[in-house]
Parts: C-alpha cells; sequence; structure tokens
C-alpha cells in the first residue's frame, strides 16, 4: 500500500474512523467521487469493532481503512482490523481541510479521514505489534522513571540546601550519589524539633524513592536490551548506538515498506533540512523541528558519541570545520547522514551468517 500514488486504483470505497476513548464514529466514502454512503457510531469495544466491519460490509468489499490514532484511541481497532486482513492507513497527524463555518462533529471528522487519504500521494501503514509494540511500552516506562528519579534527586539535593544545619552537617562534601545514600539510612531522633523531624522524613523517602526508581529503569532497560539483541542485533554493532538509542529508532521504524524512502526517514526524524528559498536565494534552509523528536533525540545521541569516540567522525567535524560549518551546522550534516545509514541499514535487514 505504501508504494502507491492513489488509493482508488485499488479500492471502491474508503471507511474513515474517528477515533475517541469510548466510541468511534465512522463514514464510509466512494473511493472515485468523494461521496458519503454512510455513517455509524459505535462503542469502542470488540462488539463494536464487529459492527464497523458489517457497516463497511454493506457498502462494499474492495475497501480500505483511514484511521485517525493507530497507536492510540484507534489501537484496538486496529489490531482488529489487522486480524480480519483489512487494509488499514494510518492517519496519526491529518492535513485537516478548513472546516465550512467551523463545523466541527465526529461523524464530519471521519468523511474527512476518508477523503484525505483519498487525497494523499504517499499513505501510511500502522506501526507493527509484537517486539516493536513491546519496545514502546518499555521506552515509555523507563522514560517516566528516569524523569520521576531525576525530580526525586533534584528534590533531595534542595532539601539538603535548606536543612537545619546539625543535619546538613552530614551531607557536607558528598556528591549527590553519595547524598542519595546517606538520606536513605536516616532515622528520625525523639529529641528533634518538629521541622527537623519533617525534612529527615522526606529526605528518607525521596532518596528511597529515586533508588526505587533507578532500579525500575535499570530492568527496563534490561528487557529492552534483550528484545533488541533478538530482533535487530546489528543495530548494537554500530557505533555510538547502544540499547535505548536502538530501542527508539526501531519504534520509529516499525518495519520494511513503512517508509517509503530516506529523505521520508530523514524527515520523520525532523533532520530533513527545509528549503526557504525566495527570489533568487536558492540555498537558503531552514531548521526542521517537526517530527518524531525522540527519534530526533536519538540520533544527535549517535552524534555526540561518535564525535567523541569515532575516528571517521572526528575527521569529517576537523574537515568540516576547516571549511567554515560551525559546530551545530555539523552535527545537524551528521545527523541526517546518520539517518540515510540508518534507514538502509534497516531496510536491508540483519545479515544471517
Amino acid at each position: 500500500m505504501t508504494s502507491l500514488t492513489d488509493l482508488r486504483e485499488v479500492v471502491d470505497v474508503v471507511v474513515g474512523v474517528d477515533t475517541h476513548v469510548l466510541t468511534h464514529s465512522a463514514a464510509a466514502v466512494a473511493a472515485h467521487t468523494g461521496g458519503v454512503l454512510g455513517e455509524v457510531t459505535v462503542e469502542a469495544t470488540a462488539e463494536g469493532y464487529a459492527q464497523l466491519i458489517e457497516f463497511a460490509d454493506s457498502h462494499g468489499m474492495l475497501r480500505a481503512w483511514a484511521i485517525e490514532g493507530t497507536g492510540g484511541h484507534g489501537a484496538g481497532l486496529a489490531r482488529h482490523l489487522e486480524q480480519h486482513e483489512e487494509v488499514v492507513v494510518e492517519l496519526d497527524r491529518p492535513e485537516r481541510a478548513r472546516r465550512r463555518n467551523g463545523a466541527k462533529s465526529d461523524p464530519l471528522d471521519a468523511i474527512r479521514a476518508a477523503r484525505e487519504a483519498v487525497a494523499r500521494s504517499r499513505l501510511g501503514t500502522p506501526r507493527a505489534a509484537g517486539d516493536r509494540q513491546a519496545l514502546s511500552v518499555l521506552l515509555a516506562a523507563r522514560r517516566s522513571a528516569v524523569e520521576a528519579g531525576t525530580d526525586a534527586q533534584r528534590q533531595v539535593f534542595s532539601l539538603v540546601i535548606a536543612a537545619p544545619e546539625p543535619l546538613r552537617a552530614r551531607f557536607r562534601s558528598q556528591k549527590l550519589p553519595e547524598m542519595l545514600t546517606t538520606a536513605a539510612a536516616l532515622r528520625v531522633h525523639t529529641s528533634w524539633d518538629g521541622e527537623t523531624v519533617a525534612t529527615v522524613t522526606v529526605l528518607r523517602s525521596l532518596a528511597r524513592r529515586a533508588h526505587a526508581l533507578a532500579d525500575e529503569a535499570a530492568a527496563h532497560e534490561k528487557a529492552i536490551l534483550a528484545i533488541v539483541r533478538s530482533w535487530r542485533p546489528d543495530l548494537l554493532d554500530q557505533p555510538g548506538i547502544g540499547p535505548i538509542v536502538a530501542a527508539t529508532v526501531l519504534c520509529a521504524w516499525s518495519h520494511p515498506g513503512r517508509i517509503h524512502s530516506e529523505a521520508a526517514f530523514a524527515m520523520l526524524a525532523g533532520v530533513a533540512p527545509i528549503p526557504a528559498n525566495s527570489g533568487q536565494v536558492t540555498t537558503r534552509h531552514r531548521l526542521n523541528r517537526h517530527g518524531d523528536r525522540q527519534l530526533n533525540r536519538a540520533l544527535h545521541t549517535i552524534v555526540l558519541s561518535r564525535i567523541r569516540y569515532d575516528d571517521r567522525t572526528r575527521d569529517y567535524v576537523a574537515r568540516r570545520t576547516s571549511e567554515g560549518k560551525t559546530r551545530r551546522e555539523i552535527k545537524r550534516c551528521l545527523k541526517r547522514y546518520i539517518a540515510r545509514d540508518l534507514y538502509h541499514l534497516l531496510e536491508r535487514g540483519p545479515i544471517v551468517a
């Protein structure tokens, strides 16, 4: 489906679906004319999904589904349709048509989704389930644990700064890891005043929380590494790529054929320069701030690692610096080149010995 330039070449009907937590609204639209053939709203349950298929059957067998949010509210429906071998087009970030007189409703959004799928020159398919979805879940859980743990560490540091002097003296000259260990072992004494007792209690709670979250993040990273090694161990052989970066790249890429070119992968990562030419100026580009920011961050991590440890990358940086490029410009170039190499590596697949 991703290689097609016109959805009307293969289907007669496009079923657009506007997804929500409790209900899904669908509209069947004729692929050749854009006319609305029917509308329905069902509950977001297995029974509701079955009703949607019955609704689609009544309007034609050669059909495709255009669903908003296949990785969120529409995930259950997308899985159900995949099990029934239906053709699904992903519309995670639809190009919204102008609403006449501000008109908006779930059925109207479903109609717009169907017509937009017909109009698009490139069709996106939903991200794969299985290992990709497992990595996505683990990455989200690890990221949450790391962020919460970092917040707890900052709070410990701030409380130590403002703590009463007898308590603060215990932490003097200690680095943050030592502070956490000391705080986690604090005990309350009955002779202390109320302020000191409250500070000790909170410090101990925050320090233990930080340790627990660090252990949780490490467990998630271990599970991520196991999946990456079983799925695409070749990524870990690339300089600057560890389990977290590899998992982030795999979650964005998903499966062969989903992203039609290296330029599209660079655009997804937000590392494709955007032309900003006007008049006689033809060499101006604008920084791309769109795309998957987690993937962009992963590419940035690879660049920083290679600049520090990879000889080829250091030679490239030296050459471009002598040509007058700034450090920031060089990093942007490297991110674009790395996106190209990763795309071809992922599409080619691991080499079986």
